[in-house]
């Protein structure tokens, strides 16, 4: 370069836009990243390692409810419960039972038949389940169910064929009236994928009937034994059930069933807090989201033992706490809302249930329930989807609320293939419209892909690129669809209807 042009071309860049001070960040952009910082600083604090994954009856619980608790109190939140006794907490009491003993015996023509240890299992969600000496009734596939005097007094003997439907067969016959259902692993499971996936802890709210219902299964092998000089196979009572005119039949064998289990009971809590409306006889909003995940989950010698879970769901109550933050600041409404921080969602729903079935206030008077979960997954400007599209009159509302708000609604309802497996699922169990009102649920795909990845593993932590974006979209929506749902001028009240 001439030296004589190098001071000139220095000079002139000191004045050239190139060089000119970085834009300052609108309002909007500034609020947005204070935003995205309130919730990462939630989500850090509850899926840290100190919460050991936030399992009910843990230390990591008492962490969780102490630091929503100090939150929504700082906030300006009152206590929701409606109970003096248990301010802010309400008790919710799981219990778990694991399977812990199996016996099924066979006779024919009061004659004992001997089959291997393996051969067979039986199971029940009772303390002890019990069937003895009942006769057999072959229903074949039992997509139809027999009258129930057929059924009465007899174990129903299920094709297992095709896995998929069976729970539902099974549950069907019990209903119908069977003693029990004893199925027959005639398709492509073995005894030993069912043990595996039936030989669990289930858990139940305290109680809830429990039942004492008995679901026992048998091998092929084994049942072709049992045929042994009846005349008959497996083989032929399979072509039997494929004929159009195929009714149930009894056949010439009795069979006692009997299960028992161990019970482990769980002492753990709701967080309930509101912001009182000045016309609370106009019924409430419920916002929720639950605190729950699944503790030390994976055995020593594992290096990562912990399931955080910062997306599922760290991630919704930094949602619901943020949402209440900016509805405690602005103009009083009308309506009670309420914000439901649940426990044992991952254990069956189960906190949602709890709430339904001992709520604050009357269940008729929640004009809507909006369910927060696995939030942190898609960037800001996604389209809203609804999860339970079609299944409550909310939609139209929600419609006119994202018209308000400029934003962009799914059309589709293939986010409905998730809605048994979050809390709205349970409220809605109970009459309540319950919805789960997501951006970043806008993209499907991004959801399945968090599912088959991070999704209930020790990897669904804190980590770079943890995206926001749709998160903070979110917490502005609800904010919307909050105030609106609470206004009486928009939304007429279910008690008045």
């Amino acid at each position: 370069m001439n030296r004589l042009f190098a001071p000139l071309l220095a000079a002139s860049l000191l004045f050239s836009p190139l060089s000119a001070a970085p834009r300052k960040p609108s309002r909007a952009e500034q609020a947005n990243a204070e935003l995205k910082g309130q919730l990462l600083a939630h989500i850090t604090e509850l899926a840290s390692d100190a919460y050991e994954g936030r399992e009910p009856g843990t230390n990591g619980e008492a962490m969780t409810l102490r630091y929503l608790g100090k939150q929504w109190f700082d906030i300006g939140l009152e206590s929701g419960t409606n109970d003096p006794g248990n301010p802010w907490f309400a008790p919710v009491t799981i219990v778990g039972r694991e399977p812990d003993g199996s016996r099924a015996q066979f006779m024919r023509k009061g004659r004992r038949i001997i089959l291997p240890a393996n051969a067979t299992l039986v199971l029940t969600s009772g303390k002890r389940g019990l069937v003895e000496n009942a006769p057999i009734l072959f229903v074949g596939d039992g997509k139809v169910v027999p009258p129930r005097a057929e059924l009465a007094g007899r174990v129903a003997l299920l094709l297992d064929g095709e896995e998929d439907g069976t729970s539902e067969r099974q549950n069907a016959l019990l209903k119908g009236g069977a003693s029990a259902v004893l199925t027959v692993l005639d398709g492509d499971r073995s005894m030993d994928n069912v043990a595996g996936h039936r030989q669990r802890m289930g858990y139940f709210l305290a109680g809830e009937e429990l039942g004492g219902d008995i679901e026992g299964f048998v091998t092929a092998a084994a049942f072709d034994k049992l045929l042994v000089g009846s005349g008959q196979t497996l083989v032929s009572l399979q072509k039997s059930a494929d004929q159009p005119n195929f009714v149930a039949r009894p056949l010439d064998l009795t069979v006692s069933l009997e299960a028992t289990t161990r019970e482990t009971r769980i002492k753990t809590h709701n967080v309930i807090g509101k912001i009182p409306g000045r016309h609370p006889e106009l019924g409430a909003v419920l916002l929720v989201a639950h605190w729950d995940h699944f503790g030390r989950c994976v055995a020593p010698p594992a290096e990562d033992q912990i399931c955080n879970g910062a997306v599922d769901n760290a991630s919704g109550l930094a949602v619901l706490t943020e949402v209440a933050r900016r509805l405690a600041k602005g103009p009083g409404m009308e309506r009670d809302v309420y914000f439901l921080a649940t426990t044992g969602e991952e254990l069956g729903l189960l906190g949602a249930e709890a709430f339904a079935q001992d709520p604050p206030i009357p269940l008729g008077h929640i004009v809507a329930a909006f369910n927060i979960d696995t939030v942190a997954i898609g960037p800001a400007g996604q389209p809203i989807a609804i999860v339970g599209k079609g299944m409550t009159p909310l939609d139209a509302q929600i419609a006119a609320v994202a018209k308000a708000q400029k934003k962009k609604l799914v059309q589709d309802d293939k986010a409905n293939a998730y809605v048994r497996r979050q809390d709205g699922w349970a409220l809605l169990q109970h009459d309540v419209p319950a919805v789960m009102v997501s951006s970043s649920w806008g993209d499907i795909a991004r959801v399945d892909a968090f599912m088959e990845s991070d999704y209930h593993r020790p990897s669904d932590q804190v980590k770079p690129g943890l995206e926001l974006g749709g998160a903070a979209d979110d917490v502005l929506f609800l904010v919307a669809l909050t105030r609106w749902f609470a206004d009486p001028r928009k939304v007429p009240s279910r008690i008045a209807q």
